[in-house]
């Protein structure tokens, strides 16, 4: 069969069985993904082309369970702009969504201990002006004349199995002028949520260190007994608070 012949072959997605129309499959290592089934996995992930069946089985089954997530997520703080980032800090969690109807979009919600680490970067945008003679021609001029513009961007890297980092830009239009007040509002709300995400991953970590620590005998300032404090931090003879 020929190169068109195999363009027009009928192809079945390897997820839900449905036949996949022209122009709509999603090529795997090993299988044929439609439309549809690839708008359910997560904004996030790119590696398509080289993942397995099974690998795209098993995230999909991952952006199932996310459902759960997102309908127990309670907004406790949004940073960012256009694109926001969602903090549930009680439940040490966090999202990234771009839409007001994030509930609906069924974003990733992920625990502030899986991110590594987070950076902001600024981008510039070269273009080059030329001006033009008397017959309509283009020319450059001399020397050389360049419209720049900045974008303001955050990656968050992070421990998942279906993707390593979330990048954005913050500012929701590009900015003309790098001193201007737009650049440096956008600027701060980089840093802040590049803060924000570093003080409450070690946040995690160190609950997570305080509690794999030994616990320690110590006297009861109210007894006298030699004891260690219960999970309350109090003693366990006579309930006094010891304190962590």
């Amino acid at each position: 069969m020929g190169l068109f012949g195999k363009m027009f072959e009928k192809k079945t997605c390897s997820i839900c069985g449905g036949e996949i129309g022209l122009l709509g499959n999603r090529k795997l290592e090993d299988g044929n993904l439609c439309k549809e089934c690839a708008r359910k996995l997560s904004p996030f992930f790119s590696d398509r082309r080289r993942s397995t069946v099974e690998q795209i089985r098993e995230q999909l089954d991952w952006r199932e369970a996310n459902r759960e997530r997102v309908s127990a997520f309670h907004v406790t703080r949004t940073l960012g702009c256009d694109t926001k980032v969602l903090l549930d800090e009680d439940a040490g969690r966090f999202l990234v969504t771009s839409t007001s109807r994030w509930r609906e979009a069924n974003p990733d919600v992920l625990d502030f201990s899986q991110v590594t680490g987070c950076d902001t970067e600024t981008r510039e945008t070269r273009t080059e002006l030329r001006w033009k003679d008397k017959d309509g021609e283009e020319h450059s001029y001399e020397p050389p004349r360049y419209d720049v513009d900045y974008d303001v961007y955050v990656t968050i890297h992070v421990n998942v199995p279906y993707f390593d980092s979330i990048t954005f830009q913050v500012n929701d239009y590009q900015i003309e002028e790098r001193d201007s007040v737009e650049f440096r509002e956008a600027e701060r709300q980089a840093g802040e949520i590049r803060d924000a995400l570093t003080r409450l991953r070690e946040g995690e970590r160190e609950k997570v260190a305080a509690a794999s620590a030994p616990k320690v005998a110590r006297t009861c300032p109210f007894c006298g007994a030699t004891t260690i404090p219960d999970a309350n931090g109090r003693c366990e003879y006579c309930g006094g608070a010891m304190g962590s």
